[in-house]
């Protein structure tokens, strides 16, 4: 297990860094609620491109579109939602603001794939979302965008949370954070999802966020509430890498949780003395075990050494992403 004391960080006043990606070169991409994405060259240069529109972006899931035509950027809005495509001089223009004619609730997560397929999550349709935090409630769903148009390929999910299309297997991985299960779908040619299962499902305190794969096939996973980053071999075992939190916070979270009574205190509290809510994972460097966490109350990213290479993410791949930016 990793010691806290072998933590770093880096930057500094980022304004929520919920979603941090690596790019090729090694360069930091960090959601931040200013209103854009922050990019932190060789750990030390910062540079913040806010959007210039009049709309008061809330950023939450990104996605690196190569060719430098910069990045989707998910809005978790109060009460509206959707896409946006965000260019590195900070032009916003809208990407998918509505499915079947309805407009989208705020919106968590997106994800482009190797194959220019872009998957978007909504963790519940309820207003506000909080409702939605219980475990007898599942009414989240995912969009799929691709050359067929936008729809629905996934609902009644518990909570949707980071997806993932896995390097290694034609599936889409889901976490479903209070639904408290790592899920997965079978990819169908036309791109729909089928054969859907439970890959594992999580224990007190843990309600998984973020994931990212590694070279040999396992999952990792960061979990709110207990700052856990929690790896998943092939095989479904799981292994604590690192952890930050007390008794008396979990506790306090699990009895809310479990009588459909969590408010937004409960997860806007930090209960770990170093991590303030981990909630993303991206794997860099040169030989790949440099990982970094994003967080949803602190304002820098954490940095650990792993002994295991990440996956190389589909944003590395040489497929030009920038058509997706005219749809």
């Amino acid at each position: 297990m990793i010691k806290l004391d072998e933590l770093n960080f880096i930057g500094k006043d980022l304004s929520r860094p919920e979603c941090v990606l690596v790019d090729s070169k090694g360069d930091l991409h960090i959601a931040d609620w200013r209103g854009g994405v922050t990019i932190i060259r060789n750990q030390t240069e910062s540079k913040t491109i806010v959007s210039k529109s009049d709309f008061k972006l809330k950023p939450n899931g990104i996605a690196i579109l190569r060719g430098n035509e910069g990045w989707l950027v998910t809005h978790l809005g109060d009460v509206d939602g959707g896409v946006f495509h965000l260019s590195p001089e900070g032009r916003l223009e809208p990407f998918l603001l509505e499915i079947d004619k309805t407009l989208l609730p705020p919106t968590n997560y997106v994800h482009v794939d190797h194959l220019a397929r872009t998957w978007i999550t909504v963790s519940t349709r309820l207003s506000p979302r909080i409702l939605g935090c219980r475990p007898d409630h599942a009414d989240g769903f995912i969009v799929l965008v691709d050359n067929l148009g936008p729809r629905i390929v996934a609902d009644n999910l518990g909570y949707t949370n980071e997806c993932i299309v896995d390097p290694h297997r034609n599936r889409l991985y889901v976490n479903e954070t209070f639904g408290r299960r790592l899920s997965y779908f079978d990819i169908k040619e036309n791109g729909s999802l089928s054969n859907k299962k439970v890959f594992f499902e999580f224990e007190f305190g843990e309600f998984p966020d973020g994931l990212t794969f590694d070279s040999e096939g396992g999952i990792w996973i960061t979990s709110i509430v207990s700052n856990r980053v929690i790896r998943i071999s092939p095989e479904g075992k799981k292994q604590i890498i690192l952890e930050d939190n007390t008794t008396a916070h979990l506790d306090w979270v699990e009895n809310a949780f479990l009588n459909s009574s969590l408010e937004r205190k409960h997860l806007d509290t930090s209960g770990g003395n170093i991590l303030k809510n981990i909630s993303s994972l991206a794997f860099g460097g040169k030989d790949m075990k440099t990982a970094f966490l994003g967080c949803l109350q602190g304002e820098s990213i954490i940095m650990f050494r792993s002994e295991i290479a990440g996956a190389r993410p589909a944003h590395w791949e040489p497929k030009a992403l920038k058509e997706l930016c005219s749809k």
